[in-house]
């Protein structure tokens, strides 16, 4: 379906680009933070067997899984709050103006990957920056099933925070499996510094970790349909969902 966007730029919805790692009860699904793989299995109860494999009438499986550590996900500010607020709580809109930008991050005398934000901001968009999606270079085929605890993965220098603000963006997108520091003794510079917490939380912005962006999906503008399931919790399994704005020709 073809959505206009103004008289000459539209959007092909039978088009999208998923930016989403499926959740498997494999030892290759991606992880991080020390949790164990995910686990689905079929219920067994007073004689019930969900399982049409193993004589049931259905498939009724329970599913066991850390939104934080087995996928692509998408927080708010609850993340690091003492009250309560769920990621579902945040939209009313789903569809954003995204630009999608390549870096590689920086490497630091004591071996960490850092991305900064002169690194930003001469790849950005103006007018499509109320979701940013950084894909981290290389960008090995390995971020679909890596298991990240222990790795010190690459993080974001939370000197980016002030970039952010300064061009409104609403949603960051990483392909790791955090902006801050795997250990950071609990700061969580950027996390905090993001959604302004504790002083005036910033409710309406999000981030999404773990997505991967193929190497075939070009850096620049698109159309950002980011898809959240109803999850009353602070972080929530997400579909990001990419599509190219066009030119009309003509």
């Amino acid at each position: 379906m073809i959505f206009y966007l103004n008289p000459q730029q539209f959007i092909d919805t039978n088009t999208a680009f998923d930016l989403s790692l499926p959740l498997s009860a494999t030892k290759e699904n991606p992880r991080a933070w020390y949790v164990d793989a995910p686990r689905i299995e079929p219920v067994r109860a007073n004689g019930f067997i969900g399982s049409i494999a193993e004589g049931g009438a259905v498939n009724f499986r329970d599913v066991y899984f850390n939104p934080h550590g087995h996928g692509t996900h998408t927080e708010s500010f609850g993340h690091i709050s003492r009250e309560i607020f769920p990621v579902n709580e945040v939209f009313s809109d789903y569809f954003f103006k995204a630009s999608l930008i390549s870096v590689t991050p920086r490497v630091l005398a004591n071996g960490d990957r850092v991305v900064f934000a002169d690194q930003l901001e001469k790849l950005l968009t103006l007018g499509f920056t109320e979701a940013v999606i950084i894909r981290t270079l290389p960008n090995l085929s390995e971020k679909k099933s890596n298991n990240y605890s222990g790795t010190n993965p690459c993080y974001f220098d939370v000197g980016v925070v002030d970039l952010l603000n300064q061009l409104k963006v609403k949603h960051f997108l990483v392909d790791t499996p955090s902006v801050d520091r795997e250990e950071d003794a609990g700061v969580l510079a950027f996390h905090h510094a993001f959604w302004n917490y504790p002083q005036q939380p910033r409710k309406d912005r999000t981030i999404t970790e773990l997505v991967f962006v193929d190497h075939t999906i070009r850096d620049g503008e698109y159309i950002l349909e980011l898809q959240v399931a109803n999850f009353c919790n602070d972080a929530s399994p997400s579909r990001p969902l990419l599509y190219k704005v066009q030119e009309k020709k003509g």
